[in-house]
């Protein structure tokens, strides 16, 4: 499995490694090898298929497998490194008769390109021998099978003396990819290579003539991403009003600095950050901004609500990637882009409560950003939608969006998958407060209480006839027997005392409408406190909260469930922070917790979260 890549100067790593990265990371700013880098995956570790005496070995598939113990300096690394990436970008991996005379030649041609390109320093093995002119791979190849290999090149080439450097293995899904389900694909090393070197050339000319200040930043040519914006505002009108409103940042140092290896979005910025180093053509870029655009639209950072935001960016992701596909709109790109039309018809909500149920797995998966991280960039700590004008950016995306979405139907411009239209309908919708949905939950199980006509409590008597008697209305026998619920209440100390009041009294004025004649109310930190039965007007009034320590649910929720005198249909509402372990609950139950909090574990009954 390859290794995450550290970054730059991380100061993590032993010198040997430190080392090895140095020299990674030279190769990986080169315009020229950056696309191909991006698609290989590293394997620095005991066991991999680099023989003991060599640098690194590079499979068909793009795996390179390194040395674990070598030592060298970076200059050393860069080359080994560009060495085993021109192999694929030349195209060497071809079946020849023999097959040891064509690596050879294969690797006399690439040491060459290597010297004449300037790029790292050869290890003394691997230094091109005078007496060897470098023509092309076939000249040389025949030239070797008719002469055989000089004795000179016993030892060159990067994995050591007589061992070929180039490995062939059986098509099969890269791994580095990280996908739930397999997808194959053939890879076309040589296109990509043909990309890089374009960018390559186009930058060194910019720089001699003055245009920019470093390599690789922007012509005044229009970019493939710069095509595609364009396509979208004059060709595609659900995301023209959005792709109006962003600006494309395709700088590789800026890129670079963000980690970012294909794609990201800055929705407080209104910036997509698209890394040129990708390679992505036209159509590639049309799907990357759809799905960046997307993000942002459907208010995806909004929604996360506590939960962990890069396992919510990669469910996130899967959901936009299957409706982008199922709409034509692009190419998949082919790193990056986590898809599984297993999941197809699936909510983001729902994709998010399948992932987290394999956390360590899904730590490694590839968004279009890279490992680990998500395309949706954040500004710190604080969320950009709970900043001054985050509101108005937020109801301005979902307003561009749902005219974008008027727009394509009437003009009628291609198919739409039903559950976009659905999410984007229901983002066109005010939202429900939390307060509106606790009273449907308590509506649900606490329906219009049943009254009759009782002459035991007179009304009072109206001023015209007050000589006549009239009953009262009161509620009718046993219409009150189990008509109550459970409160679990988590006092420890992580919770606010603003907010304990606010849930209370909530509670109270619902149960009050809803003639709840009693509520059992069970407080609950590190121990158990059982306050027994409260009337709601009690609730309503001064409590003693008991607690304030450590947080374990679990036992109040158990002395509800097995409580002699608690109804067994008798519903129960946790209120809590979320700071809990996994709750086990066999009963009708609610989660009453703050706004931006989320529980460790899926919810089977409803949540509602309190602002």
């Amino acid at each position: 499995m390859p290794r995450k890549h550290p970054k730059k100067g991380s100061g993590q790593l032993d010198p040997a490694e430190e080392s090895f990265w140095r020299g990674y990371w030279m190769v990986h700013d080169h315009a020229m090898f950056a696309p191909l880098l991006l698609h290989t995956g590293i394997y620095r570790h005991e066991g991999n298929r680099c023989p003991e005496n060599g640098w690194a070995v590079v499979t068909n598939n793009g795996a390179i497998h390194v040395h674990p113990r070598r030592r060298g300096d970076a200059r050393e690394w860069a080359y080994i490194l560009a060495h085993c990436l021109l192999h694929l970008g030349f195209g060497h991996f071809q079946q020849q008769l023999r097959m040891k005379e064509w690596n050879a030649a294969c690797d006399c041609f690439v040491a060459r390109f290597l010297k004449d390109l300037k790029l790292g320093t050869a290890p003394v093995e691997m230094q091109l021998p005078v007496v060897i002119s470098a023509g092309t791979e076939e000249r040389l190849y025949e030239d070797f099978c008719e002469h055989g290999i000089p004795e000179i090149l016993s030892a060159f080439g990067t994995a050591g003396s007589q061992n070929p450097d180039m490995l062939y293995e059986a098509a099969q899904e890269r791994s580095w990819h990280y996908r739930f389900g397999s997808w194959n694909q053939k890879f076309e090393w040589q296109t990509c290579f043909g990309k890089g070197l374009a960018m390559a050339v186009t930058s060194a000319v910019n720089v001699a003539g003055g245009l920019t200040a470093s390599p690789g930043a922007m012509t005044e040519n229009l970019t493939s991403a710069q095509k595609a914006r364009a396509w979208f505002i004059s060709s595609y009108p659900l995301l023209g009003s959005l792709a109006v409103a962003f600006d494309i940042v395709e700088d590789p140092m800026v890129c670079s600095r963000l980690n970012i290896a294909i794609a990201a979005v800055d929705a407080e910025s209104k910036e997509i950050f698209v890394n040129p180093a990708a390679g992505l053509d036209e159509l590639e870029c049309r799907f990357v901004m759809a799905h960046e655009l997307l993000h942002v639209g459907l208010r995806h950072q909004a929604r996360c609500m506590g939960r962990d935001p890069y396992l919510w960016n990669v469910a996130c992701d899967y959901v936009i990637n299957g409706w982008l596909v199922e709409m034509g709109l692009g190419e998949l790109p082919s790193v990056g882009a986590l898809y599984d039309p297993r999941l197809k018809g699936e909510s983001a909500e729902r994709v998010y409560d399948r992932i987290v149920t394999d956390m360590r797995r899904c730590r490694k998966l590839a968004t279009l950003r890279g490992i680990g991280l998500g395309d949706m960039l954040n500004r710190g700590e604080q969320d950009w939608w709970n900043l001054g004008n985050g509101i108005e950016l937020d109801e301005f995306y979902r307003r561009c969006l749902a005219q974008g979405l008027s727009y394509h139907e009437e003009q009628g411009r291609g198919f739409l998958p039903a559950g976009l239209v659905e999410e984007i309908r229901a983002l066109a919708q005010p939202p429900i407060t939390w307060d509106v949905e606790l009273a449907r939950w308590f509506d649900h199980h606490f329906s219009p209480q049943e009254k009759r006509r009782s002459f035991a409590r007179l009304s009072r008597r109206q001023s015209a006839t007050p000589d006549i008697p009239r009953p009262r209305w009161v509620p009718a026998l046993g219409s009150e027997d189990g008509r109550t619920f459970g409160v679990v209440l988590d006092t420890s100390g992580s919770m606010n005392r603003d907010l304990l009041a606010k849930a209370l009294g909530t509670i109270a004025s619902y149960s009050i409408s809803r003639d709840v004649p009693a509520v059992r109310v069970v407080f609950c930190d590190a121990a158990t406190y059982d306050q027994g039965y409260l009337p709601p007007e009690a609730i309503a009034d001064r409590v003693k909260v008991k607690g304030r320590g450590g947080t374990i649910l679990q036992p109040a929720i158990d002395l509800l469930e097995k409580a002699e005198d608690f109804p067994v249909n008798g519903p129960l509402l946790i209120i809590t922070d979320g700071f809990c372990d996994r709750l086990h609950i066999r009963r009708e139950h609610a989660f009453l917790m703050p706004e931006g909090r989320h529980l460790p574990f899926v919810a089977k009954g409803k949540v509602f979260r309190m602002k």
